[in-house]
């Protein structure tokens, strides 16, 4: 009895419909798993064997795997037609269903692709400067926005053209919540047109605690390495539309600038006299300025001695130390004697009269620069007694002490 009505229960039409569906699924994921196990893994270590670059980069972005479910799917689309008693509804269903996944893998297949290609476009070394990855995300977005119109016309069974209709009714809706990404894409046009920023650029943007290179320009941010290894994260567009400083053309300089000043106290200003002058004139750097110097000056004043007034002009102490940095500068193997190099007296101050230093140095790394602008100034500092210099210093707590015990004794 029971064999028997397990029999008719088999001759339903609806049973008969269950079964087939249950069975095409089944051979749908196990051809699917057949696909990630066998081929797709088949693929990966041929591709893995080669020594050409563009078939790993393929790997890297999982294009194999993305593709591997459209097989199953065309199972699903063609294998529904072939079962028995299948009714036409249950039919169209499940062709809409096969068919929207297949325009799902294709398109999330179509985005590995392009990620597989700005890999293989950024590893070529005369493109790192000029970067398309802003352009490859526009390029998924607009991918993303035709697979859904896609794959909701096909689950509906209504014309594409009727979503696109209604998308440019809702224009204004669509532009405020895409604004940032047209903005960003529009920056992306300029950046890499203008040539504002490239991957490996030093930029500084003070707004936004940025200060170190960057290390991915992408459509919609901008990621820059602080020198203290933290990452800040800047929009793209407000590289358009805020200001920032980028050292590369610093560094393509071959020089990069010193510019530092020396306060001297203005009270250890003075005239050199006889002795001082003669001494000083054993000075290799000094030995041809003094000399030249001298000659105009008796030049000068010759017919005004016997006046004996202040407009004879004389050596000054500060004058000889300012010639002694310049000649020191361009004598200097590490300062770069094609660029600017000027050493000049600023605008006294409270703090005494600033003697400016502006040169370049012949390197831009930047721990050498530092180390040669501090050698600079500890030359200047150490050698400015032997002028009669002193440089300025606010006074100290030992300075207090001293000028109580002189005053106590």
């Amino acid at each position: 009895m029971e064999i028997a009505q397990l029999a008719r229960l088999f001759e339903d039409p609806t049973m008969i419909q269950v079964v087939g569906l249950a069975g095409l699924v089944g051979v749908c994921i196990a051809v699917n798993w057949a696909m990630h196990r066998f081929a797709v893994r088949g693929v990966e270590k041929v591709t893995l064997r080669t020594a050409s670059k563009w078939d790993d980069a393929l790997h890297d972005a999982e294009v194999f795997h993305r593709l591997a479910p459209l097989v199953p799917a065309l199972v699903l689309w063609f294998g529904v037609r072939l079962l028995p008693e299948v009714g036409e509804s249950v039919e169209v269903v499940a062709s809409r269903v096969a068919a929207s996944t297949v325009i799902f893998v294709v398109a999330r297949t179509f985005a590995a692709l392009l990620t597989a290609a700005n890999e293989i476009y950024a590893g070529v070394p005369e493109n790192r400067d000029r970067p398309i990855k802003g352009y490859i995300q526009v390029l998924k977005i607009v991918i993303a926005i035709v697979a859904a119109v896609l794959i909701l016309a096909t689950l509906l069974d209504r014309s594409p053209l009727i979503f696109l209709s209604g998308i440019g009714a809702m224009t204004a809706v669509i532009l405020l919540i895409f604004r940032d990404t047209i903005l960003s894409l529009v920056a992306s046009v300029q950046i890499s047109g203008n040539d504002m920023v490239r991957v490996g650029d030093w930029i500084e943007m003070p707004q936004f605690g940025a200060d170190g290179d960057v290390i991915d320009v992408a459509l919609h941010t901008v990621k820059v390495q602080n020198w203290d290894k933290t990452i800040t994260t800047i929009p793209t567009h407000r590289l358009i539309s805020d200001s920032f400083k980028n050292w590369r053309y610093m560094s393509l300089s071959g020089g990069r600038r010193i510019k530092r000043a020396l306060s001297v106290d203005m009270t250890t200003v003075r005239f050199l006299d006889a002795e001082e002058t003669g001494r000083l004139a054993r000075v290799p750097l000094l030995a041809d300025y003094l000399e030249e110097k001298l000659a105009e000056i008796a030049a000068y004043n010759r017919g005004r001695e016997e006046d004996g007034g202040p407009d004879l002009r004389r050596l000054t102490n500060l004058g000889t130390f300012r010639a002694y940095m310049e000649r020191y500068l361009r004598a200097h193997p590490q300062i770069h004697q094609g660029m600017t190099l000027i050493v000049r007296q600023l605008a006294p101050t409270p703090t005494g009269l600033p003697i400016e230093v502006y040169c370049f140095t012949s390197t831009t790394q930047w721990s050498r620069y530092e180390g040669i602008q501090s050698d600079l100034f500890d030359h200047f500092l150490s050698v400015a007694p032997e002028f009669g210099l002193r440089a300025f210093q606010s006074p100290s707590g030992a300075d207090v002490a001293a000028l109580a015990r002189s005053q106590a004794g």
